[in-house]
């Protein structure tokens, strides 16, 4: 295959995640994963890894432990999802994305595999898109003699593909709701899903957390028997200040004194939680035997990259992406106008997902617009902008209806005085695709 058809081979596997009607039925096991990996020789053992769940600010936190193991030397694999905007993203060696021809041929090898055992009558199923996606970084990571992995979850924890992994290190960022169809409707159910990466011995780092789903981490914990870090309790902010959006602290951890000052140049006051989550991580495998000085700590959060959240994409008037696509997400957000923007108008772009808690994230967002554009992402799983517009329009001071995504982004530009903000958010396929527009618009501009 050549990489357009391995891109189709995987898109024709289906979507990622099924619609919520079809979740009961959907097959979600560790079964098809593991035999893969047998097959393949059990790359994911290749090296130490790091295994991160969460709702919110797992991918943030993964990338700033990615950035300081490869501040420390070490030569890291980064396996994460969704992507933005082109699929490669999903599966990078020391910051780099996979290229088209290394895609390419690691999908084909599996796929002959995976027919293989097919034909053998050991699959019982042809894996999903998510869990051949898995494979292919666990290879390619294989080959590419990385130090260590870092692995984002994808959906839960306990049944994701990724949980075939034995970490050096397990984290959890923070727990809020999100994909309940398949993770359960209360916290405590989703905490159980999440806290399913536990292994017996391996440190866990947890962040900040509400407490019914602290409780759950902490019980499997004590069950699994496995060192647990709360983050929270272990590392003090000492100081903390905010410049363009991002903050700057210094922290201390409390059991032996040390300090460090920790400075991510991702926006959102909500990105400390992440990075002290990230640095305790670091600390832990450190004790551990790992050499990863002070330096790589501090250098490693201040050089994290983690596009399509809080992401700027220009000044005059200020235009931001941010796939706040749930509730959790969309409070972060509100938080950071009310920092950041107190007194400015704000323009929103918005469009969701059909699994998504639409009310609560408007309740949280509209009212601080000036205007609120509907629009809809280009997948099969959007919501129409009309029907966002019937479900939530009055929760916003004035709306109105652009179907298409970079017409609306074009018209609110064109509104929106340079001192003015315009966010586009609600979904992160809307934020991959406008995104994209955006640097595309911007070539065009240049000449």
């Amino acid at each position: 295959m050549n990489y357009d058809a391995a891109v189709r081979y995987l898109l024709s596997l289906g979507r990622e995640l099924a619609a919520p009607t079809q979740a009961a039925a959907a097959k979600f096991d560790l079964e098809n994963i593991s035999v893969l990996a047998e097959r393949l020789g059990r790359p994911d053992r290749a090296y130490p890894s790091a295994h991160i769940a969460g709702t919110n600010g797992k991918g943030s936190t993964a990338a700033f432990l990615e950035s300081i193991l490869r501040q420390a030397g070490f030569c890291t694999g980064l396996n994460t999802s969704p992507h933005l905007e082109k699929i490669n993203e999903r599966i990078r060696v020391n910051g780099g994305e996979i290229s088209d021809d290394d895609f390419a041929e690691t999908l084909t090898r599996i796929q002959v595999l995976i027919e293989e055992l097919l034909a053998a009558g050991k699959l019982r199923a042809h894996p999903t898109y998510f869990e051949c996606v898995t494979a292919m970084a666990f290879q390619y990571f294989a080959e590419s003699r990385v130090d260590f992995g870092v692995f984002e979850v994808g959906l839960g924890g306990r049944l994701d593909a990724t949980n075939i992994l034995s970490p050096a290190i397990s984290l959890i960022s923070r727990i809020d709701f999100d994909h309940e169809n398949f993770l359960g409707h209360s916290l405590r159910e989703i905490a159980g899903e999440k806290a399913g990466i536990l292994k017996k011995g391996v440190p866990v780092v947890v962040a900040q957390q509400r407490p019914e789903a602290l409780e759950v981490i902490l019980k499997r914990g004590k069950e699994v028997g496995c060192p647990i870090v709360e983050a929270s309790l272990e590392y003090r902010v000492d100081h903390d200040s905010l410049l363009n959006g991002c903050v700057r602290a210094q922290i201390t951890e409390i059991a032996t004194g040390w300090t460090a000052t920790v400075a991510p140049q991702l926006p959102g006051r909500f990105q400390l939680q992440n990075a002290i989550t990230a640095v305790a991580a670091a600390r832990t495998l450190a004790a551990r035997g790992y050499r990863i000085p002070q330096t790589a700590i501090e250098q490693g959060i201040a050089s994290a990259v983690w596009p399509g959240r809080l992401e700027k994409l220009q000044s005059r008037p200020d235009i931001y992406v941010d796939g706040a696509h749930n509730p959790g997400a969309a409070r972060e957000l509100a938080a950071f106008w009310q920092e950041n923007f107190a007194g400015r108008k704000i323009f929103l772009l918005y469009g969701a997902l059909r699994d998504k808690a639409v009310d609560e994230i408007a309740g949280l967002l509209f009212p601080q617009a000036a205007e609120v554009v509907f629009t809809e992402p280009r997948t099969s799983r959007a919501i129409s902008a009309s029907q966002l517009s019937e479900i939530a329009a009055h929760l916003a001071e004035h709306s109105s209806v652009i179907p298409d995504a970079e017409q609306a982004l074009d018209y609110l530009v064109s509104k929106a005085r340079p001192e003015d903000a315009v966010f586009v958010t609600g979904s992160l396929y809307l934020v991959g695709q406008l995104r994209q527009y955006w640097k595309q618009r911007a070539q065009v501009a240049a000449g």
